[in-house]
């Protein structure tokens, strides 16, 4: 059996940006210094007259792109998670938020993944603080496929969009040929009866893998992958609820605010349903090779096979 063809998401992204600057003429870039790591490179060399470098300096960054937008521009601001979501987030909240301008934040290096770099760099919260701006998009994209999707569909919405990518190369899940992609839709995956599992990241990869796990166990699990966050496919989430009578969250992020906290919120309101989420357990990081952390974490397909199972069976 040959090996799945894994690409990390970080690399869609630039690739992304990229392929579509033919297709968009007003498409800009800004990075602060990290062009090799985000892969905004890449847009660099093929399009150098459109690309600006701000340095080490992310909120001028995202001050430079809301008043880029303004021009009628449509800027993607890029940096490390833990810098474009936390470091500059009063610009991001006050400069792009507030005026609700049409710029772009391609977040990369987020989540536990970004390994021997620690707990420093390791941006756990950033779902979280984009998620609470009024008016802001966020996506977190499962693979290749819908990483380079969301770039497209962020490029043809009007108004600020958040996208969390990848350091670690994760598998490809979707075929482009027959992959579609709308703002705000989540995607079946694997049907189940026993419980579903909401994903999103890395863990969409994951919690297939442990949804064969449970099926050898005889629980059937649903699992749906949730690449918007916000606006949340409440509906979606809602029917499968109402089949399966338990929820599963799993993300690369801290429990609190992210993925799980926007399913909790939409089933505490409208539909209430026993609810377990997986991810971080409101801790820091650590330094570490990115698989061990994802094993000593539990997010792998046997750390969530091995939660699901208590859950279900407690």
């Amino acid at each position: 059996m040959s090996e799945v063809k894994k690409i990390a998401t970080r690399e869609s992204y630039g690739k992304a940006l990229a392929e579509f600057g033919e297709q968009y003429p007003n498409l800009v870039v800004l990075d602060a210094d990290l062009s090799n790591a985000t892969k905004t490179g890449i847009f660099k060399k093929a399009f150098p007259e459109r690309f600006f470098n701000a340095g080490i300096a992310e909120s001028d960054m995202i001050g430079i792109a809301a008043g880029l937008s303004t021009t009628g521009l449509i800027p993607f601001a890029s940096s490390f998670a833990m810098f474009a979501a936390g470091r500059a987030y009063e610009q991001v909240r006050n400069s792009v938020g507030y005026p609700h301008l049409n710029v772009k934040i391609g977040a990369t290096h987020a989540g536990i993944t970004v390994g021997e770099d620690g707990a420093s760099h390791q941006c756990l919260e950033d779902l979280a603080l984009m998620r609470a701006i009024p008016g802001m998009v966020v996506m977190c994209p499962a693979d290749d496929t819908e990483a380079r999707a969301a770039v497209k569909a962020a490029l043809d919405y009007v108004g600020p969009v958040y996208i969390r990518f990848g350091r670690a190369a994760c598998p490809v899940l979707f075929d482009p040929a027959h992959f579609e992609f709308e703002i705000g839709k989540g995607k079946t995956l694997r049907e189940g009866n026993d419980v579903t599992i909401v994903a999103n990241g890395i863990e969409v990869a994951y919690a297939l893998e442990a949804a064969e796990q449970l099926a050898a166990d005889g629980i059937s699990a649903e699992v749906i992958d949730i690449c918007t966050i916000k606006p949340l496919d409440e509906e979606l989430i809602i029917a499968s609820a109402k089949k399966t009578g338990k929820v599963v969250t799993a993300e690369e992020h801290s429990i609190i605010g992210g993925l799980g906290g926007a399913v909790a919120e939409c089933l505490s309101e409208k539909c209430p349903t026993p609810l377990y989420r997986i991810g971080v357990r409101d801790r820091f990081g650590e330094s570490g090779p990115a698989g061990e952390l994802v094993k000593k974490y539990e997010l792998d397909g046997a750390g969530i096979c091995k939660q699901v199972k208590a859950f279900v069976k407690g």
